[in-house]
């Protein structure tokens, strides 16, 4: 998808979340399911492909746009011999648009940290370093304590060995919402 295409979705995500009637806030969210990761190494331009992955986070909603969000996930991939894994580890705010009851749209900015291994039949190295993601996405209410991730987009940063890749991050799943401010 290019990039004018994602802004005029985003752009119709929240003209409809701002149209909408309000909803509850519940006080936390439990988020588990799928995450893809497509990871360009910088210097190098090469780019694959980290289809098996997880992604889990809890956001503590300290009013009704406004909450934190730790946020870990985990990608693997084996290809000719050699496996990778990479695992993310972030923290940072979480702004949403809560203006409907049928769904929630969301934006984070997250830092931490990352650290990627790799297993060839002999060799193995691994490197611990920066990431920061800049994303969001959008839930759709099944009940009053259960929602569908439909998506979460991000835009991944990391830094090892003082060389930057710019990832993108696609994740979907369940979230179980809990208690109401």
């Amino acid at each position: 998808m290019n990039r004018a295409r994602l802004a005029v979705l985003l752009l119709c995500t929240l003209a409809v979340a701002f149209a909408a009637n309000a909803q509850e806030t519940p006080e936390y969210e439990i988020f588990g399911g799928y995450s893809y990761i497509k990871v360009n190494e910088g210097g190098a331009g090469t780019s694959y492909d980290l289809q098996k992955g997880w992604s889990a986070s809890i956001s503590p909603n300290l009013n009704r746009w406004f909450g934190l969000t730790a946020d870990f996930s985990g990608h693997y991939e084996t290809v000719g011999g050699t496996a990778t894994r990479i695992h993310l580890f972030t923290f940072g705010p979480r702004f949403s648009i809560r203006r409907s009851e049928r769904f929630t749209p969301y934006f984070h900015v997250l830092a931490g940290g990352t650290r990627i291994s790799t297993s060839f039949p002999t060799i193995n190295a691994s490197d611990t370093g920066f990431a920061g993601i800049g994303g969001g996405g959008f839930d759709v209410h099944v009940g009053d304590r259960f929602s569908v991730r439909m998506g979460q987009l991000d835009y991944v940063v990391t830094r090892f060995s003082g060389r930057y890749q710019h990832d993108f991050r696609y994740s979907a799943g369940v979230v179980f919402r809990f208690g109401s401010k």
